[in-house]
């Protein structure tokens, strides 16, 4: 007979390890219901079937890639507004996104500081608001340059709103951000990592960069692309060459879309309810596709679909002559590296430029097997002497994409990002022709068989790329 002590024991373990089984039924149906990458999903449910007191918790805490507030736009595509040349627009709107809005002045900044220039001017010119969305902002000549001029301009009446990344914040020495406060400037944090209530998982991370002036007005500007506000970005510390990177600023009407995407994440950061889906779309699409527009190409947990990963696959399948790719790193899933492979077999010029050393070495570990497989398809792969952080992509002279976004899992499955697209073939031809001159400076990529070693730890680092 057993004791009382030890029925009650067995009475507690039983109900523990019924309640724990329950909880990996749930979770495991969680899983598999909400998309996600292929691995991830596997990983997932291998950690908690393997170590359920240890999974449970984090998948509690970074399992989520979804959330359940609405998303930032929810446009159809209007019936008659398809075309046969703008597949590109028609997929972008029916992945969610606003429809084409007219831009003006474009500018492709050549190098950081024609970039740096750029920005600091776009600040200086404001006159009524300026809204800057940035991942990282460092301590150096760059973030306190561009601090002192928020500051002066908070204090001159302008409305000042700075959106920095709960994490990315912690990623390098920033400046003295209560500066901003004390002049009359406002500050949010995007999801912080020790927050409470927790609102979102902490490893979605808002990887948003841009910073668009006076918004509404005639003379409203939007300075956009893959920098962070650190002096590596542009003009490159003491002794140190500059990383080469891509932004680009312009005016006019496409900087409302912008601004909407702004405003919805602010509104999220400060825990105030969302705007109305409806009070954050452009204009009414014109009767035709406006094929010299551009797009704003938000992805994320915000997102109903993996909007930039399906532009990607779809713009793969319906290239005709060329694909060139830009990214400081390449862990794509199966399905984007089956669909660049299958154009490069059918002729199509398919050209892939990144760093020959990035600054993840995990990374760079994990991309060995899609760099063969695109290498044994007809890419032609392409390695830059020292760090290239720059995300392009162009299909013909049909489309450029251009913005935040890396092609790895981080990027197209979990982080907030954004990438503009352009379809006006003349500004298509200006960003393929910034590819081809960084082009010609790097190395071509020869692919070589690993070893035993090797082999096995890009399989076990891939099987993580999902979370790199």
């Amino acid at each position: 007979m057993l004791s009382d002590m030890s029925l009650i024991h067995w009475l507690t373990l039983d109900g523990l390890i019924t309640v724990v089984t329950i909880l990996i039924y749930v979770i495991n149906s969680h899983v598999m219901r909400q998309r996600r990458h292929p691995i991830a999903a596997v990983a997932w449910m291998l950690f908690i079937l393997l170590l359920p007191y240890l999974a449970l918790p984090a998948f509690l805490l970074f399992g989520t890639r979804k959330l359940s507030r609405p998303p930032s736009s929810t446009l159809p595509v209007p019936l008659g507004l398809h075309s046969a040349d703008g597949w590109a627009i028609d997929t972008i709107m029916a992945l969610g996104q606003p429809a084409p809005a007219r831009y003006g002045d474009l500018s492709v900044h050549a190098d950081g500081q024609q970039a740096g220039e750029a920005l600091l001017a776009t600040i200086d010119a404001a006159q009524v608001s300026i809204d800057l969305c940035t991942f990282i902002i460092g301590r150096d000549s760059l973030g306190e340059a561009v601090l002192d001029r928020l500051c002066h301009k908070a204090q001159a009446g302008v409305r000042v709103r700075l959106l920095l990344d709960g994490m990315g914040i912690l990623m390098a020495r920033r400046p003295n951000l209560t500066r901003l406060t004390e002049a009359g400037g406002e500050l949010a944090l995007f999801v912080p990592p020790l927050h409470f209530p927790p609102r979102s998982p902490t490893n979605l991370r808002n990887h948003r960069k841009l910073l668009i002036a006076d918004t509404g007005l005639a003379s409203s500007r939007l300075w956009c692309g893959g920098r962070n506000l650190a002096v590596e970005y542009f003009d490159g510390a003491p002794g140190c060459a500059p990383w080469r990177d891509l932004s680009f600023d312009l005016r006019g009407p496409l900087t409302a879309q912008a601004s909407a995407l702004f405003e919805h994440d602010w509104r999220f950061a400060r825990k105030r309810p969302p705007v109305a889906p409806t009070a954050l779309q452009p204009e009414p699409p014109p009767a035709a596709p406006a094929l010299d527009g551009a797009q704003l190409v938000a992805s994320g947990p915000d997102q109903a679909d993996d909007t930039v990963y399906a532009l990607l696959v779809t713009a793969a399948y319906r290239a005709q002559r060329r694909i060139a790719l830009a990214t400081p790193y390449f862990v794509p899933e199966s399905a984007l590296l089956m669909a660049l492979c299958l154009a490069a077999r059918r002729g199509v010029t398919v050209d892939l430029l990144l760093p020959a050393h990035s600054n993840h070495p995990m990374s760079d570990l994990a991309r060995g097997r899609s760099l063969r497989a695109l290498a044994a398809a007809g890419g032609r792969i392409w390695l830059a002497r020292g760090m290239m952080h720059a995300k392009l992509a162009v299909i013909d002279d049909a489309l450029a994409l251009s913005g935040s976004a890396n092609l790895d899992s981080r990027s197209l499955f979990l982080n907030y990002e954004l990438m503009v697209a352009f379809h006006q073939g003349e500004d298509v031809r200006r960003f393929a022709a910034w590819f081809d001159r960084e082009r010609i400076t790097a190395s071509p990529y020869i692919a070589t068989p690993p070893g035993l070693l090797r082999d096995a730890a890009e399989g076990i680092v891939q099987l993580l790329g999902f979370q790199l």
